[in-house]
């Protein structure tokens, strides 16, 4: 079964691990909106009211309302998922540090860069962060298994 999906600016695309190299980067970038973080605490059932209630949200120490730390990872899937390798990619790590809010309103931008790459194995080693402006407020590392033009 296919699931169709809204179109974006971005055309999927995938990079075989064949043409894969070290110093690749991709980058995506999108608003924060209030709908993405309701619409993520309905999917992920993480209703914490520091995402959801301003007025709780304000005595806490973000002092506001902030986005689900997973909210701002999974722009980074998305990179890994639609750009680079792109469609046919299995995710098989993360790890994530998260260094600062993201707020509703937002401009993030997700980075992605090609750190190593095991060829007999489809493996890529994937540098990742994401920043609003020129903080950033997530950073980490992923391992993938990438599509290849070979058949098995």
């Amino acid at each position: 079964m296919s699931i169709a999906l809204a179109q974006t600016n971005h055309a999927p695309r995938s990079v075989c691990i064949e043409d894969i190299a070290i110093g690749m980067t991709s980058t995506r970038t999108k608003v924060i909106t209030d709908r993405d973080i309701a619409l993520f605490a309905e999917v992920s059932t993480d209703r914490n009211p520091v995402h959801l209630d301003e007025d709780y949200a304000q005595g806490t120490m973000f002092h506001g309302r902030i986005a689900h730390g997973m909210l701002t990872a999974s722009l980074v899937s998305a990179v890994i998922g639609e750009e680079l390798p792109g469609h046919g990619t299995v995710y098989l790590g993360q790890n994530l540090k998260f260094l600062a809010p993201v707020r509703p309103g937002d401009a993030l931008t997700a980075v992605v860069k090609v750190t190593g790459i095991d060829h007999a194995r489809r493996r890529g080693t994937l540098e990742t962060h994401c920043a609003v402006g020129n903080t950033v407020v997530l950073k980490g590392e992923a391992l993938v298994l990438a599509p290849s033009a070979k058949l098995d």
